[in-house]
């Protein structure tokens, strides 16, 4: 019953959306391993304090036509998460550093979650609160008209508030998250009335489900849908683990790239992880390079039974 529900839900959101393009927000294609950027409520849910970088080179080799100055866009995220088994909650970090060309955005959220246990699952409702700043450098535009009072002069930066929420549910089967950033909609206009370049509003849903295959194979179906209510990005994709150590996969992009993604853990404990996506563009490859890259490390602190609670370690969370 819980599988066939969530099957339709995964249909549900592939079909009934049609534009897919990245908006104002970066996109990642081991989303699946980067549940925290996309939602607060996520903070702590694992059980263990985990730390979480993931870089991303994405169009590479991209060079403008007039000039080559500009490059590829790239990204940088690091997160962090951990439990707070008094408060049964959760307290997360993550910094984002989005380079654009001209246009470079940071941001830091901080987020804090509270867990309900709902008989062997987990309901989690969280916040994040934090700043976001916006750089642009007008000396790398080639404006057509230099007397465009849109166009300004030198280099600028903006930090504005920003917030946002979302619920998180975590079963030994699936999980299911919605969650909404940029509640603030912060605003930027460099000091030009006329400009106003605010964020706005963005929804991620994302799911998946853990099918065991045997003992030792599980494989996750994810799905991820990002909207900011006028454009709609969909990633769907499959991840096989073996023995909790290896992984591969693939993810597909609606109307964009398909993407590969392998990993392992290291370690005996198997609490530093190694990941990476190659991406490759599989339509419009006339307005960009063909491939993509993204590296992946992960790092989870050793465990302890706190409280005298035993901590049972599985592929998917622990509790």
């Amino acid at each position: 019953m819980v599988q066939s529900r969530f099957l339709r839900l995964f249909g549900f959101f592939l079909f009934i959306t049609t534009a897919a393009s990245a908006q104002q927000d970066p996109e990642f294609t081991q989303f699946m391993f980067n549940k925290l950027y996309y939602n607060p409520a996520f903070a702590g849910v694992e059980g263990m304090t985990k730390f979480n970088l993931l870089v991303r080179s994405k169009w590479t080799g991209y060079a403008t036509t007039f000039d080559g100055a500009g490059g590829a866009p790239n990204t940088q995220v690091f997160t962090m998460t951990s439990p707070i088994y008094k408060l049964k909650s959760g307290f997360g970090a993550y910094i984002i550093n989005d380079n654009l060309g001209s246009l470079n955005n940071l941001s830091f959220q901080g987020s804090y979650a509270y867990h309900f246990a709902i008989k062997e699952a987990k309901l989690s409702v969280g916040v994040n609160l934090g700043f976001f700043s916006q750089s642009i450098d007008f000396t790398r535009y080639r404006p057509s008209d230099p007397s465009d009072p849109l166009i300004g002069s030198g280099k600028d930066t903006q930090v504005r508030f920003d917030m946002g929420g979302g619920v998180f549910y975590q079963a030994k089967k699936f999980y299911v998250s919605a969650s909404v950033n940029h509640l603030a909609s912060p605003s930027f206009n460099f000091g030009i009335d006329n400009l106003r370049n605010a964020l706005q509003p963005t929804l991620y849903v994302m799911g998946g489900y853990y099918y065991e295959v045997s003992y030792n194979l599980t494989i996750t179906p994810s799905l991820l849908v990002q909207s900011d209510f006028a454009r709609t990005l969909i990633n769907i994709g499959a991840v096989a683990r073996y023995n909790d150590k290896f992984w591969g996969g693939i993810t597909y992009k609606y109307q964009e790239s398909a993407a590969v993604i392998l990993g392992m853990s290291l370690l005996k404990s198997k609490a530093l992880e190694i990941g990476y996506g190659f991406d490759y563009i599989v339509h419009n490859q006339d307005a960009k390079q063909p491939t993509s890259h993204e590296i992946r490390l992960g790092y989870a602190l050793p465990v302890s039974s706190f409280g005298g609670k035993k901590v049972i370690r599985t592929p998917r969370f622990r509790h």
